[in-house]
């Protein structure tokens, strides 16, 4: 697939930063429309929006350099060319996560119900972004055979798409992309009932994310090591398990509503 939407003199486009920025976009939308239904200031969530697309970004992109080092040390100004790739998800949560936390103290929000309000538009940024994984050419799987593909309904262009190196790959930005999209679906209905608890959307995003990262990780060629072990399924673990303890300490009564 061809990486750049268009030229405009010797400036290239590309689908993947217009992904990005529309994931962002979408996500902003559904994020004021649940600010305003739950009565909070418009202004300081604008404010934390704006500051959580830098900060994000920049976590990501960090996460993935320092996995990288090798080769970042050695060219150190392709640091800043995010735009052909290389933004880790896990370090663009983590610095979100570290941000809210900040903020939940300067700002005497309550953390729980700021991170159950972005968790919906974090599911629904992951499912859009990763097809800029896909114009890139990047984040597929392992080989796999063309019937193979066909035969799970692949669409063709996809199938095009994964023709890499001249061999077939597994589309796990496709599986990923969609796995994402039901999350969100799921976190939206869950969030319209009366009796959800304080946490249970966050803690749900941990558990759903989490379990689904690990096991399409497994297929990933292109895995993030910490040792011997892919990165991306460590934190997936560690994820589920603060999921299950948010739910429990909910459940248990330990969170207000």
């Amino acid at each position: 697939m061809n990486p750049v939407l268009v030229n405009i003199g010797p400036i290239s486009i590309r689908w993947y930063s217009i992904l990005i920025l529309l994931a962002f976009t979408i996500g902003y939308i559904l994020v004021i429309k649940q600010v305003e239904k739950r009565g909070i200031n418009k202004k300081i969530v604008n404010d934390i929006c704006f500051n959580l697309v830098i900060i994000s970004i920049i976590g990501a992109r960090i996460y993935y350099c320092l996995f990288n080092l090798d080769y970042y040390s050695e060219y150190p100004m392709d640091i800043l060319k995010i735009w052909e790739g290389g933004l880790a998800i896990h370090g663009g949560i983590l610095a979100g996560l570290i941000y809210f936390i900040y903020l939940s103290k300067k700002k005497k929000i309550d953390l729980l119900n700021l991170l159950d309000i972005f968790a919906p538009s974090l599911a629904l940024g992951q499912a859009i972004g990763r097809w800029g994984n896909f114009f890139n050419g990047e984040a597929f799987g392992s080989t796999t055979t063309l019937n193979n593909l066909k035969s799970i309904h692949i669409p063709q262009f996809i199938i095009d798409g994964m023709y890499i190196n001249h061999e077939y790959h597994h589309p796990t930005f496709l599986y990923e992309s969609i796995c994402c999209l039901i999350i969100f679906i799921v976190l939206i209905l869950i969030r319209n009932k009366k009796n959800a608890t304080k946490g249970e959307i966050i803690a749900l995003y941990c558990i759903g994310y989490g379990v689904v990262r690990f096991f399409i990780e497994s297929l990933r060629t292109d895995s993030l090591m910490l040792f011997n072990f892919k990165a991306a399924q460590i934190v997936s673990i560690i994820m589920i398990v603060i999921g299950i303890v948010i739910i429990i300490k909910s459940k248990r009564g330990k969170y207000d509503k």
